[in-house]
């Protein structure tokens, strides 16, 4: 049993619906800095010193108040939101958060901004019973995250006075087939390529292209190269650095339990790849390398047949830890040149960082899933990565401190797509356990 009240709902709520009332796009840079001027008008209201920080046109928001112990944690969250989609698919409007069963529904809610809201209330509620914070609190607000984080490392670097810290928490990631958080105690590398390919200056007649080489043919063609249909990348070198899991870790994601049902069915699948499951699909999701083909673009877009101008490719990889995004990025280039694609254009996009490993064993990833235990009744299971990339790296500094990242919501929450919800339970336990962690962390 927790032995500290938590914030009421209605408190809750208000702060969630505060938050997801105003829109934070991804990318949408008038959008962003109107929601960030909202957000430290709050976090001002706790008392923290409080500053935004245009990280290459991207805010960032810095916050700090210490507190009664000399120590403090970093709590990282990000508040930018996919795009909504048409309206029409959502039950509601996505910036009206709505209550339902027991769920909560409105954009960003799942994605960012409800774990936001709810270490906010967690503050607010410390803050007004005992008018200080158990220990120093320092939070990094990131409206960029769903594209790597651009600019997030010179900010960071360039306001170091308030970036001392002793552990750091993220909000991100998955949760068991029981709804208990899962701990990943580091976190996957990230590294995004837009790859160009050009034709003729203007489009072309389809007749010719019997005589003139199709940009989007040549793309496809050095997409082709890098993957093959069993899914294994093809660049040599690209697996060397690639270690396994200790043994103690591989026995932990072994028992790892994911609602498999439950994602096939919210995501209208039949199956993962290669009828994976159970065991094997925690093992591949948490430490395998990915190569992701987000998007495919032809320039300029028309119905009509033709030989296009330019063609355009966006790669998103997530790395595990030894493989590093400027080393992977070589291996890539050298690679289209080897296979005789010297002519695609390869562009590192803004964003993106190594990846990062604190032990499973920490004393302070223990720390943080013992005291889960008491909040979410069940063991926390801790893994050293997961699916969901998250700047730990860049949080850690140039010296190193432990970290985590807890999960917040089931991979079923529809982040990216329309009627995004969670729990209601969720969200006022995760509100609940950084209660909990702030005053038990350093006791």
């Amino acid at each position: 049993m927790t032995a500290h009240a938590p914030p009421s709902t209605e408190q809750l709520m208000q702060i969630a619906r505060d938050l997801c009332r105003q829109p934070s796009t991804t990318g949408q840079i008038d959008e962003l800095r109107t929601a960030a001027e909202h957000i430290a008008r709050f976090a001002r209201l706790l008392g923290m010193q409080t500053r935004i920080v245009a990280a290459d046109t991207t805010p960032v928001i810095i916050a700090h108040r210490a507190g009664r112990r000399p120590q403090t944690l970093l709590l990282y969250h990000h508040y930018d939101a996919p795009p909504t989609g048409p309206w029409r698919y959502w039950s509601h409007e996505p910036f009206d958060l709505a209550e339902r069963d027991g769920y909560v529904f409105g954009r960003g809610v799942a994605g960012g901004k409800g774990a936001l809201a709810a270490h906010l209330a967690a503050l607010q509620t410390l803050l007004q019973r005992d008018s200080e914070l158990p220990c120093g609190v320092t939070l990094v607000l990131d409206g960029g995250a769903n594209l790597g984080s651009p600019g997030l490392a010179e900010t960071l670097r360039s306001h170091t006075d308030v970036m001392h810290c002793d552990a750091v928490l993220a909000s991100l990631g998955d949760r068991d087939a029981h709804g208990t958080p899962i701990c990943a105690s580091g976190s996957k590398g990230w590294l995004r390529i837009r790859l160009t390919a050009r034709g003729p200056a203007y489009p072309l007649p389809a007749g010719f292209a019997t005589s003139v080489a199709n940009p989007l043919w040549r793309l496809t063609w050095a997409l082709a190269s890098l993957k093959g249909e069993d899914e294994d990348v093809r660049m040599e070198g690209f697996y060397d650095p690639v270690e396994g899991p200790s043994r103690a870790d591989n026995a932990t994601i072994g028992k790892v339990q994911i609602a498999t049902a439950a994602r096939r069915q919210a995501w209208r699948i039949d199956h993962f790849l290669f009828g994976i499951d159970g065991a094997a699909l925690s093992r591949t999701e948490i430490t395998l390398p990915t190569c992701n083909l987000s998007s495919l673009i032809v320039e300029p877009q028309m119905d009509t047949p033709a030989i296009p101008a330019q063609a355009t490719a966006l790669l998103d990889l997530q790395l595990v830890p030894r493989q590093q995004p400027n080393a992977i990025f070589d291996l890539i280039r050298q690679h289209l040149a080897d296979k005789g694609f010297a002519d695609i254009t390869l562009e590192r996009m803004p964003g993106g960082y190594p990846p990062w490993i604190t032990a499973t064993d920490n004393p302070f990833v223990t720390r943080v899933a013992t005291i889960g235990a008491t909040v979410f009744e069940r063991p926390l299971p801790v893994v050293p990565a997961g699916p969901y990339a998250v700047p730990l790296s860049l949080l850690a500094g140039d010296h190193p401190v432990p970290t985590v990242s807890i999960g917040f919501t089931p991979a079923t929450g529809a982040i990216f797509g329309p009627d995004e919800h969670i729990a209601l339970s969720d969200l006022s336990r995760h509100s609940q356990f950084l209660i909990e962690l702030l005053e038990r962390l350093w006791t």
